[in-house]
């Protein structure tokens, strides 16, 4: 039975549910190498953070802003200089990982099963609608969820509206990510539980302090724990 105190449990998709910034970190070591000519791999690697971080506002999360301002870094390292042949190579890094297969991570399918009778499922989830809606079809999961949200950032105010709509409000609502600063901390910010699921990888701009002495914070170690998680704030 579902506990009283949680009816509806959002999930973030990317790094929680399959596999997302491996590919990334993967394509920036290719585009380092592209450049590899015109600076090392570390100032390379700076100077295309600083680009996303620019962009964000513009281009939003996603590949296809990576891939952009992949090809403002490289013009911007090279002075102008950069050969058509190397933003062609850039335009083709973008498009593979646009087509790379989805990797469900472990325990991510058998916890949505399990949980997807007794409780409502909303995705939750950053990025490009199209990319995110490829995702979410090839990793076979989106017929478990009740609702799917695909929005421009998240906030409290995102997480009180969204349970608010698809649940029975924040506060008897959950939600599970890998991302402290995206999935947890508004989350109890709007009122509702934050469990936080640590990634290996987790891009650096949504690192932030874990809110531990948050009533409503907690962390597990894999999906796999989540429903004996919730079992345990039932009882």
């Amino acid at each position: 039975m579902p506990s009283k105190l949680v009816t509806t449990i959002g999930f973030d998709a990317d790094d929680t549910l399959w596999q997302n910034e491996l590919f990334f970190r993967s394509t920036e070591k290719q585009f380092v190498a592209m450049l590899a000519d015109h600076g090392d791999e570390a100032k390379i690697s700076a100077r295309l953070l600083e680009a996303e971080k620019r962009n964000l506002a513009t281009y939003g999360f996603g590949i296809k802003g990576f891939t952009l301002s992949m090809i403002e870094t490289a013009i911007e390292v090279t002075e102008g200089r950069v050969p058509a042949t190397v933003i062609s190579r850039i335009l083709e890094a973008g498009r593979e990982m646009l087509a790379h297969p989805i990797e469900v991570l472990p325990h991510a399918r058998e916890t949505i099963e399990r949980l997807a009778g007794s409780y409502r499922l909303v995705l939750i989830t950053k990025g490009d609608l199209f990319d995110q809606e490829r995702k979410l079809a090839q990793s076979g999961l989106g017929d478990f969820f009740q609702a799917v949200e695909i929005v421009s950032d998240k906030s409290a105010h995102t997480y009180a509206r969204l349970f608010d709509r698809h649940g029975d409000g924040a506060e008897r609502s959950m939600m599970v990510g890998n991302s402290l600063k995206s999935d947890v901390v508004p989350a109890i910010e709007a009122g509702s539980w934050g469990i936080y699921v640590p990634h290996e990888l987790t891009w650096v701009l949504e690192h932030v302090e874990a809110p531990r002495e948050a009533a409503r914070f907690r962390q597990i170690a894999d999906l796999g724990q989540l429903p004996g998680l919730i079992d345990s704030i039932a009882g």
